[in-house]
């Protein structure tokens, strides 16, 4: 917060003392458009300069037509104002409507265009998007702290299958709530932000992995979720309810971002045959239990199939 306001208020002042250095008429307007040109991210930033200088050399090229065919006069404006906010809304140039327009007024203060008038706008345009610019040089990917947020979310999935793997045991449920996932899902959200953000911050590199690795937990989170539904609606212990806690907890202890999951799915299948050969249920509830457990499995088979298809990508690329 505190660095965000010096970094807006620096790249303000610096703008309008420059322009006053140069003594530039309406030096303040180099700092308003310095202020509007700081965006969040360096990329977003650098996006936003282009799209401006493009609209800006429109915006002069409109007034240009406008002033020399209707003169210096508030009609004249507004014609330019007609033409130049159809042309951003049609690109998609918005932001750019207010700063631009506003540089335009001047002209209708100096009463022409000639090239000392037309020099002075330009001075104050250039000087107030390179200071924005260079407010978010500094930005860089932050490697440690989306590290954390990844371990994390690595954490609260771990403890989320242990916690299955106990409750898939116990026919008591009631204290089986729903809070880490609301802890995984928050921490999801927010790692998702800094991952783009991280992107949008590198200008060198395209580095998406972290973006999609995030991707990938979240949706291991929704396969969890659905195992979180199917053991919670188990009453009874069936007799297949000890090997896939067991497995729960292997899961769980190999829960590693390297961990291509290819031995744990080998596990699964194994776990699969066995569970097939076991002695058929002895009552319908059994029955139905076993049918969620089965159901169950599903989704591990899934949530782990996740890890694997990402481990393959990152690998081949």
């Amino acid at each position: 917060m505190i660095i965000n306001i010096i970094k807006i208020a620096g790249a303000a002042i610096l703008s309008i003392l420059l322009a006053e250095i140069l003594h530039l008429d309406f030096a303040m307007q180099a700092g308003i458009v310095a202020i509007l040109s700081i965006q969040p991210t360096k990329k977003s930033t650098i996006t936003t300069a282009i799209h401006r200088t493009i609209s800006f050399i429109a915006a002069l090229g409109i007034a240009a037509l406008t002033f020399h065919t209707m003169s210096f006069t508030t009609q004249a404006f507004l014609a330019f104002l007609f033409f130049y906010i159809s042309i951003c809304v049609f690109y998609h140039w918005e932001s750019s409507i207010t700063v631009n327009a506003v540089i335009i007024s001047h002209f209708l203060t100096f009463g022409n265009m000639n090239w000392p008038a037309m020099k002075n706008e330009i001075a104050i345009f250039i000087i107030g998007i390179l200071a924005g610019i260079l407010a978010n040089i500094h930005l860089k990917k932050d490697v440690d702290y989306i590290e954390e947020l990844k371990t994390k979310a690595d954490n609260q999935m771990i403890k989320i299958l242990h916690q299955m793997a106990d409750h898939i045991l116990t026919e008591d449920k009631s204290d089986y709530g729903y809070q880490n996932f609301q802890k995984l899902n928050r921490v999801i959200h927010h790692a998702e932000h800094i991952a783009d953000q991280n992107y949008e911050n590198q200008l060198r590199t395209n580095d998406t992995y972290d973006q999609q690795y995030i991707s990938m937990r979240k949706n291991q989170q929704v396969s969890l979720q659905e195992m979180y539904k199917l053991a919670r609606q188990l009453e009874t212990t069936p007799s297949t309810a000890k090997m896939i806690s067991n497995f729960l907890i292997t899961v769980a202890n190999e829960f590693d971002q390297d961990n291509p999951a290819h031995d744990l799915l080998e596990q699964f299948n194994q776990l699969n045959q066995k569970m097939s050969q076991t002695p058929l249920p002895k009552n319908r509830k059994e029955f139905e239990d076993r049918a969620l457990l089965f159901a169950l499995m599903q989704k591990m088979e899934e949530f782990l199939q996740i890890k694997a298809n990402f481990m393959k990508n990152h690998i081949n690329k």
